[in-house]
């Protein structure tokens, strides 16, 4: 056993594989990243804060006289508002460019083990069986602010209105009108500054997401949280003014009203029934059975937001415009980058009703194990994008990404239909039809957190398994060139519903990857067989596949890789990119004040908030456009010469089925470390039991790729163990990764 046996974490190793010690960060560096994170949290902290206390008289007062003072730069009102509502989301995009270009990927590095075992409200599971799905200590903080937010302006606003009617004599009906228009427009305003927030979660590649280290498929359910809330705000806006226009009897007149100088109505009632249309098609009964009926009719986003401009101006609609701006930037960088067609190197069909894709990529994409990618396939659909999982480590091989696929639906079997057709043709030496995909990715954690837990659990269900394999592989890959990593016990829990899939789990030859790594690593596999009581006649033959498949073994120079622009990109270009669009939006705005609107008199609301949207779009286009277009060319020819330096030198195999030294060895292992049950599920109950005794008093990450319904059971138990939690018992570490729009 050598000097990083599993009695000794790698990353408490002082020295790197060359045997150097590890240069550790200067100092200078450290305190560089904690003043920007102090300034990003003072600044959030802030202007959070200010939106809290909006409501409260005093603060609208103040924010009223600031909107006085600098009304009459060239900027005006809307000037005023964007930088105090929407200016601060964007200084905070601009300080953690900076904070990612210095860190890097120091971070991972500096990681130790913890001496004592602690609890973490970010993977804390509170609530498990509600409608939120498993939430975290930290997610129903979040939560419990919004609603009280949401309470405290309600009562602020409603307090309010009440004290100003009392000082007038007015009718019943009268009292009745102001008090709905006056709550109607109070909930609008409400929704506007949900509004601000609720687009920052869907940006996939956005480094905010990326600065907080949480991943675009988790993002996705603040996303739906705050939808649901925003929607609710701006129906009861709506149906209030409605109710009591029908009260005053003019409710066709004023819906169909296009005013100039204030709101136009007819715009706003377009905007709103945008917005229900897929707020209805969004509830889950119908995400769940018409999926495409949701994704369709949530691109009527686009006559939402222009609408809602068109209906409130540009100086309210500033109030929520940063985090659409920042949506927008990511938009246009995942078009960019999907219009790019991309080789697949090797497609599979494998005897499980599993999909192997092979991508290829440059060199310097970087991505982690916990990556995910989406793929549109132009042969089956111009129009469909599908979520998978990264099967691959990024350390399998430097030109290639694999994903696997479960054929379930309608346009994955058409996809097997397409590479057993494309089998068929090269067999019989017809001419074979070239796949190839569109990708939009790698998204994902920012630091791949599986490497961070001493000990881990990997609870999987049916293709669930594929980022494990993924995980599995980068720590072999990673004991094996001393690079950080610190899982030194590792227990993959495994439901299938049929033997045939247990092949996809040792697909994977681990002692090609790292020769003896027994020695290095406690590995315990526990597979259960659902829909089987006992093992087929075949028992033997259980761990072999039999595939068909597809691949064109092409140059690397010739293939055409996957975009570099999206995802976790080059931090100093996508950096850029941000910055030069916002300094463009700024300057356009200038422009247009100084050469059009101020001059010819321009005072119409919904004609201002058009122009308002116009240069948000062109500022991105052309300004951002411009920094993208030199960023292809950057990534072109380092891709190319990435390319010649690597074909004069040996392709690099991306079949597994070679031959390894020790392959006996490593198959008696893993035939003693795995164990296969038959007619039965996870009882996790005894599962974190039995670990809970066996590892003691440590930091236990626990991630779980599989059904709702597989994740609320491992959170109840998880919740359970550390409530109970014994001094000698270890600390469990809840986290997810499984995609559910």
């Amino acid at each position: 056993m050598d000097e990083n046996s599993v009695e000794r974490p790698l990353l408490l190793s002082r020295r790197g594989a060359d045997g150097v010690k590890k240069t550790k960060t200067p100092l200078f560096v450290t305190w560089v990243k904690r003043a920007l994170k102090f300034v990003i949290w003072v600044v959030f902290i802030a202007w959070a804060a200010f939106i809290f206390l909006l409501p409260a008289q005093f603060v609208n007062q103040g924010f009223q006289k600031w909107i006085q003072l600098t009304s009459g730069t060239v900027f005006g009102i809307t000037g005023s508002i964007f930088m105090v509502l929407s200016g601060p989301v964007l200084v905070i995009a601009f300080l953690s460019i900076v904070y990612l270009i210095i860190s890097g990927e120091e971070e991972l590095h500096e990681r130790k083990a913890s001496t004592k075992p602690r609890f973490r409200l970010w993977t804390f599971p509170v609530l498990v069986d509600g409608p939120f799905g498993v939430v975290s200590a930290t997610e129903l903080i979040g939560i419990v602010l919004f609603v009280v937010y949401v309470i405290w302006a309600v009562y602020a606003y409603t307090t309010q209105i009440l004290s100003e009617l009392s000082q007038f004599q007015l009718t019943l009906k009268q009292k009745s009108c102001l008090i709905l228009e006056f709550l109607g427009l109070r909930f609008g305003s409400i929704g506007l500054y949900c509004l601000a927030f609720l687009f920052l979660p869907v940006a996939r590649g956005s480094v905010l997401l990326r600065l907080i280290d949480i991943p675009f498929e988790h993002a996705t359910r603040y996303h739906v949280w705050l939808g649901h809330l925003t929607m609710m705000l701006f129906t009861l806006h709506g149906l209030f003014y409605i109710i009591a226009w029908t009260i005053e009897g003019d409710l066709l007149q004023e819906i169909l009203e296009w005013k100039d100088i204030g709101v136009a109505n007819l715009a706003g009632v377009i905007s709103l029934l945008a917005g229900l249309l897929m707020w209805v098609t969004s509830l889950h009964p119908v995400r769940k059975h018409k999926f495409e009926l949701f994704f369709y009719t949530h691109q009527l986003f686009v006559i939402f937001v222009v609408f809602l401009a068109l209906h409130v101006g540009d100086f309210i609609f500033s109030m929520a415009a940063g985090g659409i701006f920042l949506f927008i930037l990511d938009r246009f960088l995942r078009f960019c980058q999907s219009r790019r067609t991309v080789d697949i190197i090797s497609a599979k069909c494998l005897p499980c009703g599993t999909v192997e894709l092979i991508l290829s990529k440059p060199r310097n994409l970087r991505y982690n194990a916990l990556s995910f990618v989406f793929l549109q396939v132009r042969g089956l659909s111009w129009l469909q994008w599908h979520p998978f999982s990264v099967s691959s480590s990024p350390l399998d091989g430097k030109y290639h990404l694999s994903i696997l696929i479960k054929v379930l639906g309608e346009w994955t079997e058409k996809l097997r239909g397409n590479i057993l057709n494309s089998s068929e043709a090269e067999l019989h030496l017809q001419p074979q039809k070239k796949i190839t995909a569109s990708v939009e990715g790698p998204y994902g954690h920012e630091l791949p957190y599986h490497l961070m837990y001493e000990n881990l659990i990997l609870v999987a269900g049916g293709i669930g398994i594929s980022p494990f394999l993924a995980i599995l592989s980068d720590i072999l890959h990673r004991i094996r060139d001393r690079k950080p990593c610190l899982p030194r016990n590792l227990l993959i829990v495994w439901a299938v519903k049929r033997s045939n899939e247990i092949p996809l789990l040792f697909d994977i030859n681990m002692e090609s990857i790292c020769p003896f790594f027994s020695d290095k690593l406690n590995l315990d596999i526990r597979i259960y067989v659902t829909r089987e009581s006992q093992p087929p006649l075949e028992e033997g033959n259980v761990h072999e596949a039999i595939m068909n498949s597809s691949h064109s073994p092409v140059s690397v120079s010739d293939r055409c890789s996957m975009s570099v622009l999206v995802g976790t990109g080059n931090n100093i270009w996508s950096g850029l990119y941000v910055i030069s669009s916002t300094l463009g939006f700024v300057i356009l705005i200038y422009l247009l004040d100084i050469f059009y609107i101020n001059p010819f008199g321009i005072s119409s609301w919904w004609y201002k908030g058009l122009l308002f949207i116009i240069c948000m779009l062109a500022s991105v286009f052309i300004f951002g456009g411009l920094v993208i277009g030199l960023w292809h060319l950057w990534e072109r020819r380092i891709a190319a010469r990435e390319a010649c330096e690597d074909d004069k030198m040996t392709v690099e195999k991306i079949q597994h089925n070679e031959t390894v030294a020790h392959k006996d060895s490593c198959q008696q292992y893993l035939a003693n470390s795995t164990s296969t049950y038959y007619g039965s599920r996870p009882e996790f109950d005894e599962i974190f039991g039995d670990i809970s005794e066996k590892w003691g008093s440590v930091d236990v990450g626990v991630i779980v790729c599989g059904p709702p319904t597989l994740q609320s059971s491992v959170a109840k138990e998880i919740r359970s163990q550390n409530i109970r939690r014994q001094r000698h018992h270890p600390i469990f570490h809840f986290n997810s990764h499984s995609f559910d729009l």
